[in-house]
């Protein structure tokens, strides 16, 4: 989760200035598609698109953007295959970073990432000598925890009855993770509750987080936006504490 507060990122999605939601809903859609390509066109049927499509819905993304990238992904819209990338890099104080992408263009999108880094401050790394830092997690988050859980102690009991290995609750909002395989388990669970996940995702959790500085930070934030601006990039991942 980038910068240093660990919520800011999905405030930020939900509260977009429409010149970011635009670029915001085209990485959304990449995924709706991406996940009905895999999986079908029912999310009822397909647990990949249906936490796509709630994703899409927690940023106020138009139910007619989000057709399109369900017909795109079973092969009744148009546009080219769409690719899954990971590149890998290192920022300042040995800050690792993650960087997934979902392009149509291979060679474009390598080029892009590898510009930006460089021009950001950071450096490519070779693959699988930073991803070794991370675990594939799943994870979901809400904000506004006072409003959303009523007993702290029966919520968590029920996170780790669902599979959490990790759960952090505060008043701005609450995160739980846990293995890829109680993935869909945990977000069910959160549901029972009466609690609508504002994020529900796969991630690359750092397996030791990184304590840095005010300063690093502002340079890894930086190196982040940078990536982030491309169209292409879908998440990047770091393993700052």
């Amino acid at each position: 989760m980038s910068g240093h507060n660990k919520w800011s990122k999905i405030k930020n999605k939900k509260g977009a200035a429409d010149a970011k939601r635009g670029a915001i809903f085209t990485k959304l859609a990449k995924a709706i598609t991406l996940a009905a390509r895999d999986g079908g066109g029912d999310p009822g049927m397909n647990f990949k698109l249906r936490i796509s499509i709630d994703a899409a819905k927690a940023a106020n993304m138009p139910n007619d953007n989000v057709e399109r990238a369900i017909k795109r992904g079973t092969g009744e819209g148009e546009g080219g295959e769409m690719i899954e990338g990971l590149f890998e890099a290192y920022g300042p104080s040995g800050v690792a970073l993650v960087i997934e992408t979902l392009s149509d263009n291979k060679n474009r999108i390598s080029a892009e990432v590898s510009t930006t880094i460089k021009k950001s401050g950071a450096n490519q790394a070779e693959s699988g000598s930073v991803l070794f830092n991370f675990e594939r997690k799943g994870v979901i988050s809400f904000l506004d925890t006072k409003e959303k859980i009523a007993d702290v102690d029966e919520f968590e009991l029920a996170m780790i009855d669902a599979g959490a290995d990790d759960i952090v609750i505060e008043d701005e909002g609450a995160m739980i993770t846990g293995e890829l395989a109680s993935f869909q388990k945990l977000v069910e669970a959160v549901e029972a509750n009466g609690i609508q996940p504002d994020e529900a995702s796969l991630q690359y959790v750092a397996k030791m987080p990184l304590e840095i500085d005010a300063s690093t930070q502002q340079k890894v934030d930086n190196i982040i936006e940078a990536l982030e601006d491309l169209d292409d990039v879908q998440n990047v991942f770091t393993n700052v504490a």
